[in-house]
């Protein structure tokens, strides 16, 4: 039975980590959002306890916000011990994810009824804790109120005069709130305002678009430089992105975002960037691999999907400039046999076997093979290279070997797998993979539940000690 269990566990984390119930390359939205509903009704149901302890592994936001959600809406199935922890799991994640990300939670139970005393509780303590409520009465002004409805809360002074007290308001001593009333009649103070804010009243009144980016500049989060690049670029507006502080996995999708001409004129730029955002995610592991040895697919399903633009080719460049960093010697082997890695797109076929064997022959002290998992040219062939390999050469495990798939397979309920005979764990972002490739030894079959079990309580403790 603990074998069972631990199971379940380890295809639930590897969908929460890779599936966002969107579309893939070879699975369409309404497949990945069934399949992955129907998982978590079968964790919550049968392991309620490990299901909540997922909310303090690495798994991406959307899989964190439905967790909550299902927690929340099944609070008359836990025992009051089980509601305490929850509670606590609950309001640690809440802290942790975007707020319009929990913002739309809110709004998710709001749709479903779900107002229960601890429900209520939740809310009115993550409001509560907002560094500044003005900012967000601002920039999230119907999700906010909705939020404090919802939980039967009525804000006091200005802040709730400006949520829901109708007719115009003189003047507000917030200065932020004052901005926002001066907003509607003086174009200065539209630039004083969150970008998403100001967007709307640059449209209301009817400014240039390339004037309007150039001076909101200053207040755009990074997340929104990156977006509104290549609108910038049409307009005749240049948007600065800071690549030095980018996160790793983010700054490998902005690169591919970037036409090949344009890859090649600042490859010095980009390539500085990408390594020292690689150094900064390997930190004290950096060169303590040893001699490894990476296949990386950039075949055409790593295109991913429209929805899901290059993200998978996204996590292998990630992973290419990570991997370099953290061994001592590093053998990169991409599956269309390009070896400049920067201007990476995805193209034909899926030959893992082949790269698989070229991996093997250079005798590394690790493998690790970030793909999607269809091995089509010819199909099967590095499933069988990796049993044979393990069962004849390697029987002893020596060399240690793991399988990173970063795309959600909706018909298994899992990360699409190559063989028995190598671990594969879900990655959502290669700064993630020294964890992930510690957490594959439990799905190979040489731990016990226990440990497995003791594992969580650990991630679980010290998540919680985050304060």
């Amino acid at each position: 039975m603990d074998a069972i269990t631990a199971d379940d566990m380890l295809m639930f984390i590897n969908a929460a980590i890779t599936s966002t119930a969107q579309r893939e390359f070879h699975g369409g939205a309404d497949d990945q959002r069934l399949s992955l509903d129907f998982l978590h009704d079968y964790m919550i149901g049968n392991y309620r306890d490990l299901y909540a302890a997922a909310l303090a592994l690495d798994i991406n936001d959307h899989n964190a916000a439905l967790i909550v959600r299902k927690l929340l809406e099944t609070t008359g199935d836990a025992t009051a011990a089980q509601r305490r922890v929850e509670g606590e799991l609950i309001a640690r994640r809440l802290r942790a994810l975007p707020p319009q990300r929990v913002y739309d939670l809110f709004r998710a139970l709001r749709r479903a009824r779900v107002n229960n005393r601890r429900t209520r509780a939740i809310i009115r303590d993550w409001v509560v804790g907002r560094p500044d409520p003005a900012f967000d009465a601002v920039k999230y002004r119907t999700g906010l109120k909705r939020a404090l409805r919802h939980a039967h809360v009525a804000p006091d002074g200005e802040l709730g005069t400006f949520l829901f007290a109708s007719g115009n308001h003189r003047r507000y001593d917030t200065p932020i709130l004052e901005t926002w009333r001066k907003a509607h009649y003086e174009h200065s103070s539209v630039y004083e305002l969150p970008y998403t804010v100001a967007e709307g009243f640059a449209a209301k009144h009817r400014i240039d678009r390339a004037t309007f980016l150039k001076r909101i500049a200053p207040r755009m989060t990074r997340l929104e430089r990156l977006r509104v690049q290549e609108s910038a670029r049409r307009g005749n507006a240049a948007v600065a992105v800071d690549l030095g502080s980018m996160p790793l996995t983010r700054l490998a999708s902005y690169v591919l975002a970037l036409p090949v001409p344009e890859r090649v004129e600042r490859r010095a730029e980009l390539t500085g960037a990408l390594r020292a955002a690689a150094v900064r995610a390997a930190g004290r592991d950096a060169g303590a691999w040893g001699r490894v040895a990476a296949v990386l697919d950039d075949s055409f399903s790593a295109f991913g999907s429209a929805q899901k633009r290059r993200r998978p080719l996204a996590v292998a460049l990630a992973c290419h400039y990570l991997l370099a960093e953290l061994a001592a010697e590093y053998v990169p082997l991409w599956t269309s046999g390009r070896t400049d890695a920067l201007l990476a797109y995805p193209y034909g076929m899926t030959p893992l076997g082949e790269r698989v064997l070229d991996a093997l022959d250079q005798a590394p002290d690790r493998l690790l093979i970030v793909s999607d998992g269809w091995d089509n040219a010819p199909y099967g062939l590095a499933s069988e290279v990796l049993r044979v390999w393990r069962a004849r050469l390697d029987p002893e495990r020596r060399v240690g070997a793991v399988h990173l798939n970063p795309v959600y397979d909706a018909a298994d309920f899992d990360a699409k797998r190559l063989s028995p005979a190598v671990p594969t764990v879900g990655v959502r972002d290669a700064e993630d993979v020294p964890a992930l490739v510690e957490f594959a030894r439990f799905t190979e079959g040489t731990t016990g539940f226990a440990e497995l079990q003791a594992h969580f309580d650990d991630r679980v403790a010290r998540f919680l000690e985050e304060r």
